[in-house]
């Protein structure tokens, strides 16, 4: 169950809606005098109030898990309301289990921890799409490109559902050539038709496209988005590796993080990869397999950021969890799979990304 997060217009944080747990409480009530049912009530009523919780706020709340006597009827004290006795909320908290060896605490810690934060480019360390469909447009106007004789021009909901469907410029056109029809260009005054026509044709549109796109970066209008350098600061201050992964051609990836994050941060990469640098793209998990490899990291103790389904479904598949911080483009999607959801990573900080990465594992 990913923990959804959603801030309002002036973009202060929303706390995720939980059933309420008074802790502050002294006593809780019961409705019998002996020892044993007191605390089989209490018990029994800590034990409703957490089933009501998702999994994963249950391992926060108790690590140790709850133990609650066996043969407990729960529903017993469902409608309980009178109250003939008082007994202190202490009493009523489950009563720790054997306390663990060091070694084995220090086992299951070493087990839960973060060790790698994986971003992707595009979506997640600057709000790209609109500025990618642009140089697609613009490639387009350049070359004169036609299909049913009329331009070729994306426009702004399609390109959303092309690009949230297909990783990779190449992929993406090729997949559109295929469904609208191969077009006419000042590259082949007749639509191509052998493959290797049809690969000079995307490979000379992705080249021009790549180059307009480094125009548009180079401007220096282009800002990253909150809170990526500050987390990359914090990760990297902690010790952890940091990894960039983006299904972009590799020469534009670089000019957006030497622009975007600085030459010190770029330079400072643990791991690297572009589209360019594994055969299938994301959705497939080999750009996040190659990483944790590079990185010497299990997969479990990876924890990536991605801003659509596409990269979500890729670091699931590797074995990896995930977060998102969506785009406008990709709110409304399915992110059942993430652990948490956010709209940016403002005010995320590295120490609720391990507190997650903890309680997935914990929940298991």
């Amino acid at each position: 169950m990913a923990v959804q997060f959603k801030w309002n217009e002036t973009q202060q944080p929303h706390t995720p809606e939980v059933p309420h747990l008074d802790f502050n409480s002294r006593f809780l009530s019961t409705t019998t005098t002996t020892t044993e049912d007191r605390e089989i009530q209490t018990r029994a009523q800590h034990a409703r109030a957490l089933l009501l919780l998702p999994l994963s706020w249950r391992a926060c709340f108790f690590p140790q898990g709850l133990s609650v006597p066996r043969h407990t009827n729960l529903s017993a004290f469902a409608s309980s309301s009178s109250s003939s006795s008082l007994v202190p909320l202490c009493q009523a908290l489950p009563q720790p289990r054997a306390r663990r060896s060091l070694a084995t605490r220090s086992v299951v810690s070493v087990s839960c921890a973060l060790q790698a934060l994986i971003f992707d480019c595009d979506g997640v360390i600057l709000e790209s799409e609109h500025l990618h469909r642009q140089a697609y447009n613009d490639a387009f106007a350049h070359f004169g490109v036609r299909c049913s004789d009329q331009p070729l021009d994306w426009g702004l909901e399609f390109y959303d559902e092309l690009q949230n469907r297909i990783g990779g410029g190449k992929p993406k056109m090729r997949w559109y050539f295929k469904e609208y029809g191969w077009p006419s260009s000042s590259i082949f005054e007749k639509p191509p038709e052998s493959d290797e026509d049809r690969a000079k044709l995307i490979d000379t549109l992705q080249d021009w496209k790549t180059e307009r796109y480094k125009d548009i970066i180079k401007s220096g209008t282009v800002k990253p988005r909150p809170g990526v350098l500050r987390l990359m600061d914090e990760a990297r201050a902690a010790g952890k590796k940091l990894a960039v992964c983006s299904a972009a051609t590799k020469s534009s990836v670089i000019l957006c993080l030497e622009n975007l994050i600085g030459m010190e941060r770029f330079q400072g990469l643990d791991c690297f990869l572009a589209g360019d640098d594994v055969k299938e793209k994301k959705p497939d998990p080999s750009i996040y397999l190659t990483a944790a490899k590079k990185l010497g990291v299990p997969g479990t103790e990876c924890l990536v950021v991605e801003d659509s389904v596409i990269g979500l479904q890729a670091a699931t598949s590797a074995g990896m969890s995930c977060v998102i911080s969506y785009t406008s483009s990709t709110a409304n999607q399915d992110f059942k799979e993430a652990i948490a959801i956010y709209p940016d990573l403002g005010n995320v900080r590295l120490k609720d990304l391990e507190l997650l990465l903890q309680s997935v594992v914990a929940a298991k």
